[in-house]
């Protein structure tokens, strides 16, 4: 089964064994992630003594870190004023602060570590398609002035847009500076052999089905059906997949993003269409769509659509949903309408965790052991980065200079059992899609004022 196409591209023919009976480390990891990954890094980096294992259900980035759209962007689930709102202005403008922050971290992480991502540090361009999106795409950059962190940001007019890549129907578009395209697969199986080469281990088909906090001195454990391994720290990076262990079945939604990729694309076409600068792309669509070019001249276009399964339940089956996937294909061609006739070599998709609250957590609780970085709705590709170094503080030095950033500690508030959970979930798709579609044909923004955007305010 090809996961994607980023894991395919980035095969490296490393093929790591499953648990083979039980054991005692210092820090136990469950998911070979980039949330995990980058924890296992940074706790060896700052004590090279410590034992540390990771244990991967399947292989290393076979979830959202080996599927997503190349998106390396200083952002979160939650917009920035959203942020304030909730906290104060001082947190939010640490928060997006610490983020930009670790876009320089893993730029010289790959470079320390001599990993080839294929980074391309150009920013990101959110595009006003249709009059109806421009509203949105001002509130976006009146809400970075008013924190005081829109440095860098500008706000190009559909002439200026224009000069950089030719988009059907933009109006124009707010560049964000703070972002990079990146080859995920390249990124999370580097980040797999550094892991190796800095003293961890990775197991892999070595599902976790249980897990034990420390109760007295006995310590936490990671139940597998090979073996139990004991340890002084439990780490879960599982994002999506947190929902499928026992005891946190609602701390997320798993969400389903599908996406499709382009064969490469000739150099007449690239004259029409333009993008040189390779920057990231998106609308202010409810329903999101995300778009990136890769190195080698293909177009990747991914966003939501495809079902949430009663129960929360995932599995591989549900990674390609043709409806949604010729969805994407036709949207594709409705920016780009020089792409006519353009094959697609690749289809794929997967779950993401989605928290009730649309803030990421990253929490560590010494008096049970256990540690968990989950919650990115869709934007984790550079959060991980920071989960992973306050992680690896709390657990090496117990604080860490974030600590006053809200989304340390941070436990949502958990999601409604079912049915209410699948109720909820499809309403808010159904309703979501016909408030985007209506405003594209009436050429006016969303009211705000209806039971779905008010359910999503984030």
């Amino acid at each position: 089964m090809t996961v994607s196409f980023w894991l395919e591209d980035a095969e490296d023919g490393i093929r790591r064994p499953s648990l083979d009976g039980s054991c005692t480390v210092d820090v136990a990891v469950v998911g070979a992630g980039l949330s995990g990954l980058w924890t296992a890094r940074e706790v060896l980096r700052r004590d090279p003594s410590r034992s540390v294992l990771v244990l991967e259900a399947r292989t290393a980035g076979f979830g959202a870190s080996g599927r997503n759209g190349a998106w390396l962007i200083a952002g979160l689930g939650i917009s920035p004023g959203e942020l304030a709102r909730r906290t104060s202005p001082e947190q939010a403008r640490a928060t997006i602060l610490a983020m930009r922050g670790a876009l320089d971290e893993v730029e010289n992480t790959l470079a320390e570590d001599g990993i080839d991502a294929r980074l391309r540090r150009k920013g990101n361009l959110r595009v006003a398609r249709g009059p109806h999106e421009v509203p949105a795409m001002e509130r976006s950059l009146e809400a970075l002035e008013q924190l005081g962190v829109a440095d860098g940001f500008e706000l190009l007019d559909a002439d200026a847009l224009a000069r950089r890549v030719h988009i059907d129907d933009a109006r124009g578009a707010l560049f964000e500076p703070y972002s990079a395209a990146i080859h995920p697969g390249h990124l999370v199986r580097g980040l797999a052999r550094s892991v190796e080469a800095h003293g961890g281990t990775i197991v892999e088909h070595t599902p976790v089905v249980d897990l034990t906090p420390r109760r007295g001195r006995a310590r936490p454990t990671v139940v597998t059906p090979t073996g139990t391994v004991s340890a002084d720290a439990v780490v879960l990076a599982t994002e999506a997949w947190t929902s499928r262990l026992p005891g946190f079945e609602r701390r997320v939604l798993p969400v389903y993003s599908l996406v499709v990729l382009t064969e490469p694309i000739d150099d007449e076409r690239w004259a029409q269409i333009g993008w040189q600068g390779h920057e990231l792309l998106a609308s202010h669509r409810y329903t999101v769509d995300y778009l990136s070019r890769t190195v080698d001249g293909r177009i990747l276009f991914g966003g939501r659509g495809a079902p949430y399964h009663f129960g929360s339940r995932i599995a591989d089956r549900y990674d390609h949903h043709e409806r949604t996937h010729a969805g994407l294909r036709q949207q594709l061609l409705e920016w780009f309408p020089a792409l006519r006739g353009v094959g697609f070599s690749h289809a794929w998709g997967g779950p993401l965790g989605m928290p009730r609250d649309w803030m990421p957590s990253f929490e560590h609780d010494p008096a049970t052991g256990i540690g968990a970085a989950y919650g990115y709705t869709g934007q984790g590709v550079l959060a991980t980065n920071l989960a992973g170094r306050v992680l690896a503080d709390l657990i090496v030095h117990g604080d860490t200079p974030y600590r006053d950033l809200p989304l340390v500690g941070h436990r949502p508030r958990r999601w409604e059992p079912e049915p209410l959970r699948w109720l909820g979930a499809r309403y808010l798709q159904v309703a979501l899609a016909r408030l985007d579609d209506r405003s594209a044909q009436r050429g006016r923004p969303p009211s705000g004022r209806s039971l779905a955007e008010r359910l999503v305010r984030h």
